[in-house]
């Protein structure tokens, strides 16, 4: 069996793939794997780190608020996106697989497109709540649509029903227990709570972090864990210090990134954090209660979208950051973290909106799609 995979653009549709990938050749040996991707995008380091082959085109996605300077880039993306077709083709005569999977992103849709043309099994995953342009677009010619979560299925029109999968998640996050873990990280029996805003950090999310650091670190009664994020490591420390907070103290814990995010999350009884498909999942997972600041930045506010699934089952409350402030981050987090009886019962409702077995899933997805070949 050859499967091929393309997506790209961000981690969250590179990395389902990886895992995907990675699963298949636990399950299958001597499968052959291969992706294609965006020259020059962050796939072309990840990827081939993982050990799987790759191949790009080049493409460069649409630019939908109207301005001469994006008039400018639509244009060149458009000269692009045909010679990506053409590419894509090439690469797929050339490669021959016998299934392609597509993880989203603007340069699946080249790839899933000539696909479907030369009569290859085709399939699509979705990560978010709120389904991408990509996706939305190549659901009517895939043979298979599969979704991280139900809510998506009203923006698909395909023609098999779409399959609820889940996002792949690391076996470690899934395998990690609150007390193995707190163990690790020397914590004793009291509160701890995790706060990050992704690997670059997100401003507005340290600058109200500081604010709850600010209520609860002279008591010493809860221990804190906040990932500033790249461009967060010189901001934090002097906000904590213009706000009288002693980073040096032993229930403060500021880094700049997370690397050890299976432990952190089993060890937290409450997160403070942006609302990636990938972090909701894993929320659910570990049924960790969260306070959600989904990210103004992202295409058609998907994170948002994403937030409310857990909120909408109790599992969750969130704060947009129009009405972000560090009063009322430290007001909601205030109620939730001297509530165990609601954290307990928020923790039993993100569990229960949790799908600890996607990768197997998709894998029956891949493997039943490669059996209907004739």
């Amino acid at each position: 069996m050859k499967v091929l995979f393309a997506g790209g653009g961000t981690a969250g549709h590179i990395n389902p793939a990886i895992a995907v990938a990675g699963y298949i050749k636990e399950k299958q040996p001597d499968a052959e794997l291969c992706y294609i991707g965006k020259k020059g995008g962050m796939e072309a380091r990840l990827v081939p780190n993982a050990g799987i082959e790759f191949h790009s085109i080049d493409v460069e996605g649409i630019q939908r608020k109207l301005s001469f300077t994006n008039i400018k880039r639509n244009i060149s993306a458009l000269s692009k996106l045909a010679m990506a077709s053409h590419n894509a083709k090439k690469l797929l005569l050339e490669l021959k697989p016998d299934v392609v999977m597509g993880t989203g992103g603007y340069v699946s849709g080249p790839v899933l497109r000539q696909a479907a043309k030369l009569g290859i099994k085709c399939c699509i995953h979705e990560q978010n709540a709120f389904a991408g342009v990509a996706n939305k677009m190549l659901a009517p010619k895939m043979d298979a649509v599969m979704l991280a979560m139900p809510e998506a299925e009203k923006y698909f029109d395909s023609k098999n029903k779409p399959i609820v999968t889940g996002n792949p998640v690391r076996t470690s996050v899934i395998n990690m227990e609150k007390e193995t873990a707190r163990k690790m990280l020397n914590l004793d029996d009291r509160p701890m709570i995790l706060s990050f805003g992704g690997s670059l950090g997100a401003r507005r999310i340290n600058e109200t972090v500081a604010d709850v650091m600010k209520w609860h670190w002279h008591s010493g009664e809860i221990v804190h864990y906040h990932a500033t994020g790249k461009f967060g490591t010189e901001l934090m420390p002097r906000l904590l210090n213009e706000k009288g907070v002693d980073m040096n103290a032993e229930n403060i814990r500021v880094i700049e990134y997370i690397d050890n995010m299976d432990v952190l999350l089993a060890a937290a009884d409450l997160v403070i954090c942006r609302s990636g498909a990938i972090t909701i999942s894993e929320l659910a997972i570990q049924g960790k209660p969260a306070v959600l600041i989904p990210s103004p930045n992202v295409a058609e506010n998907h994170q948002y979208h994403n937030a409310m699934t857990l909120v909408s089952k109790g599992a969750a409350a969130i704060i947009e950051e129009k009405d972000l402030t560090g009063e009322k981050l430290t007001e909601v987090v205030s109620e939730l973290i001297t509530d165990k009886e609601k954290l307990d019962t928020m923790s039993k409702n993100a569990k229960k909106c949790a799908i600890v077995d996607t990768n197997e899933r998709i894998y029956k997805v891949i493997t039943d799609l490669y059996s209907s070949i004739k």
